[in-house]
């Protein structure tokens, strides 16, 4: 298993300045949820964002996968992906270090 990161970046920036429209409520939750799954599936390693509300705001999930087509096809498989409210881009990775929580 190769570790990857996909870095997600809203399509609107009005839904972090104004907030999420109903549709996009919608799509971020089933994105969560998809989030919550890969995680409880031992696949995501950690997931998180940053808290700013401006253009430089952006969401990581690193996880494991057998292969970078593996990788891409989790990222793509992303509801808020798929749905067009966030893009995303995908990273070879490797974590070094991890403190307990």
């Amino acid at each position: 298993m190769s570790e990857y990161l996909y870095k997600i970046q809203p399509t609107r920036l009005g839904m972090l300045t104004e907030g999420p429209t109903p549709q996009e409520a919608e799509i971020i939750s089933t994105h969560f949820n998809y989030l919550q799954s890969l995680t409880d599936q031992g696949i995501a390693i950690f997931v998180g964002r940053t808290l700013n509300t401006d253009g430089s705001a952006f969401g990581i999930t690193v996880f494991e996968a057998d292969s970078e087509e593996a990788a891409r096809e989790i990222m793509d498989n992303d509801p808020a992906v798929i749905a067009g409210v966030m893009r995303a881009e995908l990273f070879p990775f490797r974590v070094v270090l991890m403190g307990r929580r």
